[in-house]
Formats: structure tokens, sequence, C-alpha cells
């Protein structure tokens, strides 16, 4: 059975993704369209489309042509807006790195992409420029200065035109973000400029927002929910962005209160802080109208929590970076949203429900993996045929790995992941990953790793331990915390006899779930 939007379906224009969102930018001149919250640096909208073309030639003359690729890893910053859309003016493609990206990381996802230039700042030197080094990239540009690199402004330093490029939307990949995808280790997830316009005119037809707006981005560009659903459609709209470059909550209250923000989209996590913190009572929050969780699942209970202390509409989305990434929305009208559940589908967005074990098509009120067809997915993932095999079918159906239901009323609620990421404050991490750095501490015979319940975060990565020699968790702990990424890190340690396994050898992640909800209870 399929499942279909009950919006109207949107027309989606022949164009590139930056000349979409910034048709209209030199029209809105001064007005500001990115303000740097901690500075108060503005960055206007006609300096914003002068400064792509300028970004786009200064790459053109230093031989950056069509179809290559730019690593772009940066926290939220008004010139990550300036480099993204100026790459794509350039007729390149842009792979965003993760801010807490370790140096291994960073080198992983360059090499794969095929980079050849990269911007970054300062701070994040201590990982770029030994990744950069390994793979022979010799175009490093920081956001500032620092020795051995060249200043980003050298960039803007021109007045020639932007390259005349032409871009074939349905075809030419315009991003190319990382992903685990169900399972597994990052893949690059091929995006094109027609995938990345379709879903902001999908998302623009529920979530409508104004140019008097002024929406706070706090969400990591560098995540396709930042990106397009934050930074892309509020510039679309000629709203204001305040952006963070992290999240932390009494500076975040105090730029609402300051810029009288009237937009946020955000995540689990700080909806829970919204909802329970003490320090949001000193603060003025009355120009919040609107807010759009997503990411992960929200609470019904801490949804309506949140929404009644703020005193502000508060929606839910579903999405993946595979769809662009928005596929399921509540509409942000008053009175048209449903607690706990991520809305129906956006239009032009198909959908199925389907048994995990048979494929069997579901109907409303039964729990299966939720397939979605639509423009917003993905061409698959780069240089990886069988992951992209196991992930979209023949007929276009791209396999979420997580299980929901639709209620008769066409609402969508996630209730479960059939794939085994676990969501740590929205970001994905691999459990297979760290089952392999532990497998090399000398005392660890095997090991499993598993999402347990924490309210702060959404999920923490748990590991069951096989020992051959004594090592204690938090030995572990530490161990791990030096080789991943701080939001990779396990959290807690339990020692076992035996990893349960299936007779092919697969890890019965499900059996170690079944026995911590057992001991939980």
């Amino acid at each position: 059975m399929i499942f279909r939007s009950p919006h109207p379906d949107v027309a989606v224009p022949d164009i590139a993704l930056h000349r979409l969102v910034l048709a209209r930018a030199a029209e809105r001149g001064t007005k500001p369209a990115l303000i740097d919250g901690p500075s108060g640096r503005i960055l206007t909208y006609a300096a914003l489309t002068r400064g792509a073309d300028r970004v786009a030639a200064g790459l053109a003359a230093r031989g950056f042509k069509k179809g290559d690729v730019l690593g772009l890893f940066t926290p939220n910053l008004p010139e990550f807006a300036l480099v993204f859309h100026g790459t794509l003016a350039a007729g390149g493609v842009v792979t965003t790195i993760n801010s807490l990206a370790t140096e291994q990381d960073v080198e992983h996802q360059l090499r794969n992409a095929g980079a050849r230039v990269l911007v970054t700042v300062p701070p994040f030197l201590d990982r770029a420029a030994p990744a950069a080094s390994k793979l022979g990239i010799d175009q490093l540009f920081v956001l500032g200065e620092a020795v051995g690199t060249t200043p980003f402004a050298a960039l803007l330093a021109t007045d020639a035109p932007a390259p005349e490029v032409t871009i074939n939307p349905a075809r030419d990949l315009a991003v190319l973000p990382y992903s685990s995808g169900t399972t597994g280790f990052p893949k690059g997830v091929m995006l094109t400029h027609r995938n990345l316009v379709a879903n902001l005119l999908q998302t623009g037809a529920v979530h409508t927002l104004a140019a008097e707006d002024r929406v706070m981005a706090v969400l990591p560009f560098f995540h396709l929910y930042g990106m397009q659903v934050v930074m892309n459609l509020a510039l679309w709209y000629g709203a204001t962005l305040v952006t963070m470059p992290k999240f932390e909550l009494e500076p975040f209250l105090g730029l609402v209160q300051q810029h009288r923000i009237t937009r946020a989209f955000v995540v689990p996590p700080i909806v829970l802080a919204l909802a329970k913190h003490p320090a949001v009572d000193g603060y003025d929050l009355s120009s919040l109208r609107r807010m759009m969780s997503g990411a992960a699942p929200l609470d019904a209970g801490l949804e309506t929590a949140c929404a009644r202390r703020l005193g502000c509409e508060l929606v839910q989305g579903y999405g993946l970076t595979e769809a662009s990434p928005v596929t399921h929305a509540n509409s942000d009208e008053q009175g048209r949203s449903r607690p706990g559940a991520v809305g129906p589908p956006l239009p032009n967005t198909e959908c199925r429900v389907v048994d995990v074990a048979t494929g069997r098509d579901l109907g409303p009120g039964e729990d299966g993996e939720i397939l979605i067809r639509g423009p917003q997915v993905m061409q698959g993932y780069l240089d990886n045929p069988q992951a992209t095999a196991a992930t979209l079918d023949a007929d276009g159906w791209l396999h979420t790995g997580d299980i929901g239901r639709v209620d008769a009323a066409g609402f969508f609620t996630i209730v479960d992941r059939a794939k085994e990421l676990i969501k740590y404050k929205g970001f994905q991490v691999p459990p297979a990953e760290l089952e392999a750095v532990l497998c090399t501490h000398p005392a660890v015979g095997d090991a499993a790793v598993i999402p347990i319940p924490d309210e702060a975060c959404g999920e923490v990565p748990k590991a069951f331990v096989v020992l051959k020699e004594a090592a204690t968790a938090a030995d572990l702990m530490a161990y791990v915390a030096e080789r991943v990424a701080p939001y990779k890190k396990i959290r807690a340690v339990e020692v076992i006899d035996a990893i349960p396994k299936s007779p092919s050898g697969k890890i019965l992640r499900r059996v170690l779930k079944e026995r911590e909800r057992i001991v939980r209870a």
C-alpha cells in the first residue's frame, strides 16, 4: 500500500541550487543574511551574492573546475554560506565534514570524496592540516590566518566574474555528505542540485518562512538538516540567520532574546533543555513563534511541555541524509500538527510501510520499515554499488531502516530503528566502528555495542566485552575515547562471557538490547 502526501505536488524547476537560493539576494541589498551570534558580525544579502561569485572566480583561477570536490570543515559561521554557494557557482561539489571529526575521519572523507581543496578554521588545523598533507592537498584555506595556509580572503580578492558553468541539475552533484546509512562505516551520499532544490520546495510547502523571520542557526550546517532546512531554506525566503558555532544553553537563550528570534530549528536535547532547565525563565523568549525538531524521535510529552513553556508552536519532522533530508513534517500552522508524530509525507513523496522479514506491504496501525520514493532521494553512495543496491531498490524505493507506523489520518510515527546506528544528540554513531576499536585493545577478546537510552542525549553507546585479561571499564572507555570523535565515545561497559551471534557470525544485538531492557526494568 502506497501512502501519499495530503499536500498537492510542487513543480520542481530545472535550476541549480545556488541560483534558486540566491535568486533574489542582490535585490535584498543591505539586509542581513547571516549574523555571527558571538561577535555580531553581519553578512548582507548583497555581500553574500557578490562574495559567492568571487569565491567561484577565485577557485576557477586556481584550476578548480566543474565536478571538483571542495571539503568544508568549519563550524557555523556566515562564511560557510559564501564557501558553499561559491563552490556550487564554480560547478563544484561540497563535501561537508563534521566539526568533531578526528584526523582519521577527515582523511578518510577527503580521500574517498577525491577532494582537491579544503576550507577550514584555525582551531581545526590540528586535524585538517595533517589530513590534507597526507593526501597531497596543497590548497588549504582558512577563515582567518594561520602559518602554512592561505587566507580565505585571498579567494575574495578578485573582481573577475564567476566562471560560466553549465549545470545539469538532474545529473550534476551539488553536495556529498557522509552518512553511515543503514549499517557500517560512512559513505558519500550523492545528492544532485535537483534533489536539493526539490526538497527545499517540498519543505517550504509545509514550513512557510517569511522574509521578516529571524532564524536561530545552531544546528550544524555540515549536517543536511542544518544545511537545507535552516541555512538554504531561510536564505531562499530572505530571512535573517543568527549563527552559533555550537549549542550552549545560556548563549542560545541570550541570542534569542537579543535578536528577537522568531524561528528555531532544534533537536531533542535542545527541546529537553528548553522544557526543563531553570535558566530559561531568566530570558525573554516571547518572540519565538515556531520551532521544529528533527534528527531523532521526540517524546510527545516532552514536545508538548516545551511548547507550553515557551508559548509557541513546536512540531516534528523526519528525514535522512539520503533524502536531502526531509520526507515527513507536521505543518507549522497552528492546530495542524500531532504531538509525537513526524507528520504526513511531504509533497511529491510516496511512502510504504513493509514487514521487515517478508517485505509485505502493511496498512495503518502496523509497524514496519518505512520506504520512501520521491525527487529528493539520493542517486546512491559514491563508488559503492553494493551499499547502494542494499538501500535503494530497482523501483526507486529508499529503504530507511527505520521502523514506524501510519495512522488512519496519514500521520507517521517513528517507533524504532531496524538499522543499528546509535543516535547521540542527532549524530550517527555506527556500532561496528566502536567494536572494531575495542577489539584492538590487548585485553579485549570480543565486543558488541548497543544504544542505551539517555534523557539528555537520546541514546549513548554501551559496550559488552569479553576479556582476555584484566581491564577496567574506565580503561576501555578511555582507550576508545582517544581514538574516536567525542560524540562517539562509549559511555558504559559490561563484561560478559560471550557475545551472542548468529550461525553466520552476525552479532545478535537484539539479544543484548533485550538483556539491557530487562535489567533496566
